[in-house]
């Protein structure tokens, strides 16, 4: 049950609820790559999340500057769907014991938290040019970019560990 109302009045109010959840989801995948970097056995996939963390990062200082500009301060707002994606991360390092097996396992923990991420930010950078907020969308532009092609190494790694998890 919430107990407090995000008070989503008009698109601008629901604009700026979505930016924080979003900064949410960004801290949140920054605490869980170290994990999926550790967990991981394949070099190209632990190369892949250490850079990605790295953009991550990066992502939360813009969500930040961007909140900042717009209501003068980096608040979040809890993302649900993140918490899910990322338990069952955490999960998965837990119950995949084969390391193989847990790296295609990892991949696709990874590509679901990619896919949330390019449909919010895709969403995001629409609400921005509704809103007339051109920088923002630029911005936000620039973060589906980097997510998309994320999720597109994930998926070049996957066609090579799949085979050697299927071995």
């Amino acid at each position: 049950m919430k107990l407090f109302s995000a008070n989503i009045e008009n698109l601008q109010s629901l604009y700026i609820t979505s930016l924080k959840k979003a900064l949410d989801m960004e801290e949140k995948i920054t605490q869980a790559l170290p994990d999926m970097i550790d967990n991981s056995t394949d070099l190209e996939l632990s190369d892949a999340f250490r850079t990605h963390l790295g953009e991550t990062q990066g992502h939360v200082a813009k969500i930040e500057a961007i909140l900042n500009r717009l209501i003068g301060e980096p608040k979040t707002e809890t993302n649900k769907a993140i918490n899910g994606l990322t338990a069952e991360a955490a999960d998965t390092i837990k119950d995949v014991k084969d390391p193989t097996v847990r790296d295609i396992a990892l991949i696709c923990a990874a590509q679901e938290v990619e896919h949330h991420e390019i449909a919010l930010y895709g969403t995001l950078r629409r609400w921005a040019g509704l809103l007339g907020l051109n920088d923002d969308a630029l911005v936000l532009e620039m973060i589906e970019t980097e997510e998309i092609n994320a999720d597109e190494l994930l998926t070049d790694i996957s066609s090579r560990v799949n085979l050697e998890a299927a071995a």
